[in-house]
């Protein structure tokens, strides 16, 4: 724990020297005591000044002078609007994830070291990054895979980048939990299970094997869907640090004139591009999160390639049914039954007013409708939607709030693609046909045969269940037994921090004082 507290301060003096206090104090005021903190403990060094006059982007270059964690902490708030607010969130989004490039020789130590020298030698070519980021780097390769040469794409871990980024989330671990526990505000914000949802997040996208696993569930769900082709994964020169899948034979959506001079129909690609996204939604609660235009491809028959299958989103399906109700409820302009699905949905405490909701929503959806259908986001419209989440209290849902982000980006490359696309024309289908099978008859039985069969299954433990019941209410009643959490690594990172919270104060003007003689 004192390393994390060690840790912490070299971070501290990172931020108060890199701009990016000074910023956020233009955002937000922070308070005296905070500030005084970070003036304290820049002591001695060169403070840098940043000069724009738009502090979300003096933030985005602080955040990326500090590296990988804070890139990955800065990509991470994007997606918060809720903790940041709308306009930073914004901002936050233009965070360039690009770093100098290792060199080749480290890349091939890397991939020999991964899959074995024998499988190494059926790599006939691989030539210079073509592209670099915080966690990883690609190359394109030549391989023999099943006595054919394929041409591919082979992304690699950094060296040693694991641990440096969990070093620095552990330090940010503590101060979220010092900040939560001193600045009474700050609790609804969850800072402590924000910082510990980066962690696993992007944990899972240090190891390629995740990836590489998206991909394939996505190729899965996918393969039936005219107009989207997902890479096929190379598993045999696929491991933890390295990934290898197809290399895209296609041009970036961004380059239009390109695709027109393809033949390619501009219009039908926009439209193909927001019922993928939405069926993968609705239909089948996992979405590629980051399709941003860097992240599409068209190839020469006009499919849809995405790459990069880092951040991807998952719904189950009381909130694919919540999203599909709410959007299509919007369209029919019904907040009665909005509000209803957000009780259905336990996103709204129980004691609110339906009615004083309802009025919310309505405040929310007639500006929208006073524009012209066709101008009108589906992902703007969920933005304002969450906006009312603090004075409901709704509780936080990060992956409805990836959803929201990711279709606000989707939207935005299918008008860039055709202007005058009408994105509730095209949406409309798909959530209608979702919601019919949702409810069809057949929908009705399976879903009672299936919990019918869980019923049954369960018979035979009946009397064992009841016994462990009854021992559970006795501890309940005891006081010995706490049902308040359903995440126990978040929990048990929460009781580290509890069972040192005595000794913070300690350590801190204990380093504090080292500091200052060393600096």
């Amino acid at each position: 724990m004192l390393k994390r507290v060690f840790k912490l301060f070299q971070i501290a003096r990172k931020l108060s020297t890199s701009g990016a206090i000074d910023t956020i104090n233009q955002v937000h005021q922070m308070p005296l005591s905070i500030n005084l903190f970070f003036s304290v403990i820049s002591i001695g060094s060169k403070n840098t000044r940043l000069q724009n006059n738009n502090p979300g982007q003096n933030l985005c270059e602080a955040l990326q002078g500090m590296g990988t964690t804070f890139i990955k902490l800065g990509q991470f708030l994007a997606t918060r609007p809720d903790i940041i607010g709308e306009e930073l969130a914004k901002d936050l989004e233009k965070l360039q994830d690009k770093v100098p490039a290792f060199e080749l020789y480290e890349a091939k130590k890397v991939i020999k070291k991964e899959i074995g020298e024998k499988q190494y030698h059926n790599i006939i070519d691989i030539g210079e990054p073509i592209a670099a980021a915080s966690i990883a780097q690609v190359h394109f390769a030549k391989i023999r895979n099943e006595n054919q040469e394929k041409q591919v794409a082979i992304k690699i871990l950094r060296p040693d980048i694991e641990k440096l980024f969990n070093e620095e989330l552990d330090a940010l671990m503590l101060f979220a939990y010092i900040v939560e526990n001193t600045i009474s505000k700050a609790k609804r914000l969850k800072l402590v299970e924000v910082v510990h949802l980066l962690r696993e997040i992007t944990n899972i996208e240090m190891d390629l094997r995740f990836e590489a696993a998206a991909a394939n569930e996505l190729y899965e769900n996918t393969k039936s869907d005219n107009g989207f082709n997902v890479p096929k994964i190379y598993w045999n020169y696929t491991t933890k640090k390295i990934l290898t899948l197809d290399k895209v034979n296609g041009v970036s959506i961004r380059e239009q004139k390109k695709l027109e001079e393809q033949g390619i129909n501009l219009q039908r690609l926009a439209e193909n591009l927001i019922q993928h996204f939405l069926k993968q939604a609705v239909r089948d609660g996992f979405f590629h999160g980051d399709m941003h235009q860097g992240n599409l491809f068209v190839d020469p028959k006009g499919n849809i390639v995405p790459v990069d299958f880092g951040i991807m989103g998952r719904l189950d399906k009381n909130n694919r049914k919540f999203l599909a109700e709410i959007l299509y409820g919007f369209i029919q302009r019904d907040y009665v039954k909005v509000a209803e699905v957000h009780f259905q949905a336990g996103l709204v405490p129980q004691n609110v007013s339906k009615d004083e909701f309802a009025q919310a929503l309505r405040s929310v959806g007639e500006p929208i409708f006073g524009q012209s259908i066709k101008d009108i986001s589906g992902g703007n419209l969920l933005a304002q939607l969450f906006e009312i989440t603090e004075k409901f209290n709704m509780a936080t849902q990060p992956p409805l709030l990836l959803l929201q982000k990711t279709m606000v980006v989707v939207e935005g490359v299918a008008r860039k693609l055709y202007p005058e696309t009408n994105i509730w024309e095209v949406s409309k289908p798909v959530l209608e046909d979702w919601l019919k099978n949702l409810k069809s008859p057949k929908s009705t039985i399976d879903t009672a045969l299936n919990t019918s069969a869980e019923i049954i299954k369960r018979i035979p433990d009946f009397p064992g269940l009841m016994d462990k019941a009854e021992y559970a209410l006795k501890l309940v009643a005891e006081g010995k037994l706490n049902l308040g959490t359903n995440n126990k690594n978040l929990e048990i990172e929460q009781m580290k921090l509890k069972n040192f919270r005595n000794n913070v104060v300690i350590s801190f003007f204990g380093i504090v004082i080292v500091f200052l003689l060393v600096f």
